[in-house]
């Protein structure tokens, strides 16, 4: 049995691509001694860059007190790495099999009170911990990419997974600043990748039937939905189009109309060769020559500034309704 009351103060890194390294930069940057462990032959220098140049968002998005980069570990021994760790982060290959072995080496290396979490973006957390001898101390930590800078983690039980170690994460997740949503049925591809990739195939099937091009595919969704997304999710939006309303006025009237494009929507289910090639040549038309390391600072630049926008406004809300218990105290 798991104690609700085990303080993390040691996280594993265990897998240092993108995602892992994110993570490893994040948990730096609140305070936490980690230890990373990855085979591949450059995997600390490499990570140690990451980190160096994640630092300089994390800073504009705000330390916490005993943040540090010097907190940072690498070993090549995953045993030695897993031996005192309280939470470990797992950003491995999307391989079942492969993942099915590493947690159970995981688990067997690591105290058993400790939290095992997967960042699998598509795997079930049920297959991930078949070969486990303490299952229920193993979930989902899904983050949006990059982790250290997108809140969204989703976290998701196996069928061995106790409620206590759902709660455990969620707690330990929000604590560090993160959004974390329980998604409480495990489908694969978890939700966010799915509501992405709902998207998507609607855009590829737009592309492929000749209603549009790739740059304005983007644009259709970046300077329209995209950002009113970037505020407030789709139900709460379809709140505010049902006017005076709201929600009810949508659904009596408007609820209608969409259900008749659904059946509209393309039902593709795979991308062709010509389809492949067509979005090829066409986002690399649109990016006009600027390298994938541009690209991502460009994004970082404008995520640095909603995230901010964002938190203005929550830490407005905030004082607005204490100032308002105040007044009615």
């Amino acid at each position: 049995m798991m104690s609700n009351s085990k303080e993390v103060r040691k996280i594993t890194v265990v897998g240092t691509g993108v995602i892992g390294a994110s993570w490893a930069a994040l948990y730096l940057a609140r305070g936490f001694n980690v230890v990373a462990t990855d085979p591949a032959p450059n995997a600390e220098v490499d990570l140690r860059q990451y980190v160096d140049s994640a630092w300089k968002a994390l800073e504009v998005l705000g330390l916490s007190q005993n943040a540090s980069k010097d907190r940072l570990e690498f070993s090549r021994d995953m045993k030695r790495a897993l031996a005192d760790a309280d939470f470990v982060q797992e950003s491995g290959p999307e391989r079942p099999e492969f993942k099915i072995k590493l947690f159970a080496d995981i688990d067997a290396a690591t105290p058993p009170d400790s939290i095992i979490a997967s960042s699998s973006s598509g795997l079930t957390m049920s297959v991930i911990q078949s070969a486990c001898k303490h299952p229920e101390r193993c979930v989902i930590g899904h983050p949006f990419n990059p982790p250290h800078m997108i809140p969204l983690v989703e976290v998701v039980a196996g069928a061995k997974t106790s409620s206590e170690t759902v709660q455990r994460a969620l707690e330990f997740y929000k604590s560090i600043g993160k959004k974390a949503i329980h998604v409480r049925k495990e489908m694969v591809g978890h939700v966010a990748n799915r509501i992405q990739g709902a998207l998507y195939r609607e855009v590829v099937y737009l592309i492929e039937q000749g209603v549009l091009d790739v740059a304005d595919a983007d644009a259709a969704v970046s300077w329209g939905p995209g950002l009113r997304w970037g505020v407030m999710g789709p139900n709460m939006l379809f709140h505010l189009g049902g006017g005076q309303g709201g929600i009810q006025h949508f659904m009596d009237h408007l609820s209608g109309p969409v259900s008749t494009w659904w059946k509209d929507l393309g039902a593709i289910t795979d991308f062709t060769p010509q389809i492949k090639q067509t979005i090829i040549d066409g986002v690399l038309k649109e990016a006009s020559g600027r390298s994938v390391e541009e690209l991502a600072q460009e994004r970082d630049t404008m995520l640095l500034e909603l995230l901010a926008a964002r938190a203005n406004a929550a830490g407005e809300r905030r004082q607005a309704s204490l100032a308002l218990k105040e007044e009615v105290q």
